[in-house]
């Protein structure tokens, strides 16, 4: 089977163990992000089968009418949304999806605030510059972790959080307060009341149509001066344009990103601004993470090659 994966950005994939489930066949690994239909369309002319990390490419009818060879995508971890469905029921092309694991991003997360917290960026390159110790950092204990979206993700970020002897803040749906109260944790009475008391605000909502742009101007300028937002879920749960004006203010002091609207990033505004710290989208990328994602992905794309039952989300016949 002639197999092609996108998007192998630090050519990762070929040194992983699962990367042997496809000895036997046919595979091209990119590793550069291609966004022109014409070119993207000839890099995948023979395609049987396309393995996607997570949402790095869209996969869009107008691609798919020019792939005649196309049967299956193999996804990995279990997100869809970027492959349209509806287009591949129609061309009988079989949609896959896997599974991952909450904690290399809780991780990164976490590094994140402290890293954010204590200014460890910028005191890193003031040292090598030859100034030391230029900034006065902010500990946690004692702190509110707001967590907005209370799942795999937002419990472990409340665990670290009590191991540092913070306060806990938990705001989302009715899941989340649920899952909340069974932990014993404390519900804001409101979204407008989660960002006006937490020190560190973290977002972990999955992005839809409901959760697009669920953070305002208006929210973030609730938000304290000394406060920092935290975003490695999906860049999109902030309104275009918002977090840019709000670091501008002063309201929240600082931000620290792990996502944006396009990626990869080369230049963005936001880059530019003194109180951000960002990081190029590395919440999931860590090889115990990517032995699991490309682990199911193949071991998937495998059961189909074998004409083995496949769970299809293109819910093709």
């Amino acid at each position: 089977m002639k197999i092609v994966i996108l998007d192998d950005y630090q050519d990762a994939v070929r040194h992983l163990d699962a990367f042997d489930r496809l000895a036997s066949h046919d595979v091209a690994l990119h590793h550069d992000t291609v966004t022109d239909l014409d070119t993207l369309a000839e890099r995948l002319a023979d395609a049987e089968a396309l393995v996607l990390i997570r949402e790095r490419t869209p996969i869009t009818a107008e691609l798919l009418d020019r792939l005649p060879a196309l049967k299956v995508i193999s996804q990995t971890g279990g997100g869809v949304a970027h492959v349209d469905l509806e287009a591949c029921r129609r061309r009988g092309i079989t949609v896959m999806a896997g599974t991952g694991s909450p904690h290399a991003a809780a991780e990164l997360t976490w590094g994140l605030v402290l890293a954010a917290m204590r200014h460890l960026p910028e005191e890193m390159a003031n040292l090598r510059a030859g100034r030391w110790q230029c900034t006065l950092g902010t500990g946690l204990r004692g702190r509110t972790l707001g967590i907005f979206g209370y799942g795999k993700i937002g419990a472990l970020m409340a665990r670290y959080a009590q191991a540092f002897e913070m306060k806990v803040l938990v705001w989302g749906r009715e899941g989340s307060r649920k899952r909340a109260a069974e932990a014993g944790l404390d519900f804001a009475d409101s979204q407008e009341a989660l960002f006006e008391h937490s020190d560190v605000l973290s977002l972990h909502l999955r992005l839809n149509d409901e959760t697009r742009g669920i953070v305002t101007a208006d929210h973030l300028a609730r938000m304290k001066p000394s406060a920092v937002l935290v975003n490695t879920a999906r860049a999109p749960l902030i309104a275009t344009g918002a977090l840019e004006a709000a670091l501008r203010a002063g309201r929240p002091g600082q931000a620290a990103l792990d996502v944006f609207d396009e990626e990869p990033v080369v230049t963005h505004p936001l880059l530019e601004l003194p109180n951000l710290l960002a990081t190029p989208h590395l919440g999931y990328v860590e090889k115990d993470s990517y032995e699991l994602y490309f682990g199911d992905a193949f071991a998937n794309l495998m059961a189909f090659a074998a004409g083995q039952p496949v769970a299809d989300h293109a819910g093709g016949d």
